[in-house]
């Protein structure tokens, strides 16, 4: 074991000589002599071999005492998606940044005990729940402090801290400095007046395609709640009573996605900031999905065409499940002119600097006070009405959960047992709301006629060679192989 971590280590610190950016949230490395951990990429001066220690994420370096460089800063490094059960669990913890309650209802949507959850936890990452939540808003807080100008009052209670004693306890505690001295080191002024809107950096593994993904959500968008242009994304935004409004854009020479968001998105941003992640798959890993897709010679020339291929996901579950249904079996043009009558009369009206978004999307809660008539009136037929309205009632009664982290096979045979809904759409909710990487609906005529029409037995052996990465072959296929 000790000789196996010997080579690990060997291996990590050439990476970090050649500042090799697949290495990027895969490791860092902490400098004993300096108490500082960094990214592989890191510009800083290399330190001596035995000066270095690494680590598998952020929480184990800071458990360990070393604190985030300034230059390279850690809170950019890229995630990894989660593709078992443990590293759903974990995902799911730092989505809701929830103590001990939290740890109760995620325990039950796997059968296990909150005792369980942690030793899961502790084994994925080296550290507690609470330790891993703590990490997490600190590296917020350091990003905020960093990019923005907002006062440390509200980059507080922003980043999830209850009070700002305790947010300036732990600051200290784990980074051996205050809020202030940091900002001052890194150039930022300090508590001066702020606009109603502020920008973060979302780091990302490259390459990334994202001329093809906004390609995939322009074609898919809901009117009114969303906007995709040539090089942005924007929408409206209501988590519980806070509701604003966001826009994207990639900066590719910082291999990040630029975040743009109204403050009265602050007091959930975290959560605004998790959402995006999913929807725009900035933790996508592909060099690993791309050693495991190009060694299918069908596969190999599209992965080389697309080597920064996403699958978009979704930034709400409920809202990207009416648009499949309200889609199923009518063209893309039909399925947008339906949604955004669906938008118009059940979403509530919004201002935002853009004209193209105008409304709050609908909510499960709201849908589900309505009737098949009230559904059918804007020209969707029965049949799609009522299978709105059970997947409504069943999101908002807390029955049926569509979000990344939860256990994907469960949720679509919960979906298929509702009317109307079958096992494509199981599988492409799975793929885009569940974030799950191995969704395979093996009954798309498209993925059938790309594959040379097998059947969808035949095509469901074919595909099992792509796993656990079978979304992004499907997005490949479908793009045409």
């Amino acid at each position: 074991m000790m000789l196996l971590m010997e080579r690990e280590d060997a291996v990590f610190y050439q990476a970090y000589l050649a500042r090799d950016a697949r290495f990027d949230g895969v490791v860092f490395l902490g400098v004993t002599s300096t108490g500082i951990y960094c990214r592989p990429v890191c510009t800083a001066k290399t330190p001596k071999r035995e000066n270095c220690r690494f680590f598998a994420n952020a929480e184990r370096a800071e458990k360990a005492g070393f604190r985030p460089c300034l230059r390279c800063r850690p809170e950019l490094a890229p995630g990894s998606a989660p593709v078992d059960d443990a590293s759903r669990i974990t995902q799911l913890i730092v989505q809701r940044m929830e103590g001990a309650e939290g740890l109760e209802e995620i325990a039950a949507q796997f059968a296990l005990s909150s005792r369980q959850v942690r030793r899961i936890v502790k084994g994925e990452l080296g550290v507690s729940p609470m330790e891993l939540i703590l990490t997490r808003r600190l590296l917020l807080a350091k990003q905020l402090l960093t990019e923005t100008q907002l006062p440390v009052t509200e980059i507080a209670y922003a980043s999830g801290f209850g009070s700002l004693r305790r947010f300036n306890d732990a600051f200290v505690k784990q980074y051996k400095l205050s809020p202030t001295r940091l900002r001052k080191a890194t150039g930022e002024t300090g508590e001066v007046e702020v606009g109603v809107s502020s920008s973060l950096l979302m780091g990302y593994r490259p390459p990334y395609d994202w001329p093809g993904l906004l390609a995939f959500l322009r074609a898919r968008a809901l009117t009114g709640v969303e906007h995709v242009s040539e090089d942005t994304y924007a929408r409206t935004v209501r988590i519980g009573r806070y509701s604003g409004w966001i826009k994207v854009w990639n900066e590719p020479l910082k291999n990040a996605l630029r975040v743009e968001f109204a403050h009265s998105l602050l007091p959930v941003l975290p959560q605004v900031l998790g959402r995006l992640r999913n929807l725009l798959d900035v933790t996508a890993r592909p060099d690993v999905i791309n050693a495991i897709l190009g060694q299918d010679l069908l596969l190999r020339a599209a992965v080389e065409r697309t080597p920064g291929l996403r699958v978009p996901g979704a930034f709400d579950g409920f809202e990207m499940a009416v648009r499949a249904v309200v889609g199923q079996q009518v063209t893309v043009k039909a399925a947008t002119t339906l949604a955004r009558r669906f938008v118009q009369a059940f979403g509530e009206p919004m201002v935002t600097p853009f004209a193209e978004t105008n409304h709050a999307a609908p909510t499960a809660q709201r849908v589900a006070a309505l009737t098949v008539e009230d559904i059918a009136e804007l020209g969707i037929i029965r049949s799609r009405a009522r299978s709105i309205l059970a997947v409504a009632e069943a999101c908002a009664s807390g029955a049926l959960k569509l979000e990344a982290g939860v256990q994907p096979e469960a949720v679509m045979k919960q979906l298929v047992a509702l009317p109307g809904i079958g096992p494509w759409t199981a599988h492409y909710i799975a793929m885009r709301a569940l974030r799950w990487p191995d969704a395979f609906p093996k009954e798309d005529i498209a993925i059938l006629n790309n594959l040379g029409k097998p059947t969808p037995l035949v095509a469901e052996e074919m595909s099992r060679a792509w796993r656990p990465w079978r979304s992004y072959a499907v997005l490949h296929i479908w793009k045409g192989v």
